[in-house]
């Protein structure tokens, strides 16, 4: 760019071009720095379709399906009233389904529930969620997954006790629970893949479990059908705990 003891002995001809020239890479310098404060801060792009359909399906078919089913029934006390609180558990979680697709549509931002927390009350209640679910809510559902996990693994090895040891269970679900966190923090697509291998499993182990059930009914196996509220725990506090388990799994 030429300076003022370049241009003091010049025509204006020869100014004007050079005083255009100028305009320009200032017009064009400034265009480029809002468009880059506009643009912000972006994730890298790393998942396809296919990552992200194994991603949804895994989070939609939860791997508390296969913790509550036991809860569900133990705390109810027959298999009428488990079928009851399965059938109210759905209702109700399809609810909270359509309020969130509500919220995505409405509010498309990044972020899920902190997003839309910030958006309706402002950024404390938000940020106090966030921690709360970082800190309490999701370890705790991680906790009770992993330790389920850890269970049937180890009930094959055990087959003469009615539990496995419970120090063996604890190590077991926290090396699980260590070494999903270092997959995660390491590298998205190795995050994909094991999500993919569980989520299929998942999607196995159910499709066993519908086949074997089906078959068992259709072999005349109605014992449990003949009166289906028979034994039922009819105390509110057991019936809670049912309906907790059954939205558990409801939840994903």
């Amino acid at each position: 760019m030429a300076t003022l003891k370049d241009v003091s002995g010049a025509s204006p001809a020869e100014i004007l071009p050079l005083a255009a020239v100028s305009a320009k890479n200032i017009s064009e310098s400034g265009t480029e720095a809002d468009d880059s404060s506009d643009s912000g801060f972006k994730l890298k792009k790393e998942l396809g379709m296919m990552d992200g359909v194994g991603i949804i399906v895994g989070i939609i078919i939860g791997s508390g399906i296969f913790v509550s089913p036991k809860g569900v029934l133990e705390y109810s006390g027959s298999v009428g009233a488990a079928l009851l609180v399965w059938a109210v558990s759905g209702v109700l979680s399809m609810v909270g389904a359509l309020c969130y697709a509500e919220l995505g549509t409405m509010i498309p931002k990044s972020g899920g529930d902190y997003a839309y927390i910030h958006e309706a009350f402002g950024a404390l209640p938000a940020f106090l969620y966030l921690w709360v679910a970082l800190v309490i809510i999701m370890p705790t559902g991680n906790t009770v997954i992993a330790l389920t996990f850890a269970n049937y693994i180890l009930q094959p090895l055990f087959p003469n006790c009615e539990q496995p040891p419970d120090v063996a269970v604890r190590l077991i679900a926290a090396a699980v629970i260590f070494f999903l966190t270092w997959v995660n923090c390491t590298n998205v697509k190795w995050a994909t893949k094991v999500q993919d291998v569980f989520t299929a499993a998942k999607v196995l182990a159910l499709v066993i479990i519908i086949v074997a059930g089906g078959y068992h009914l259709a072999t005349g196996n109605l014992e449990n059908y003949q009166k289906p509220f028979d034994n039922t725990n009819w105390d509110l506090a057991a019936f809670a705990t049912a309906f907790y388990q059954g939205l558990f799994s409801f939840a994903g």
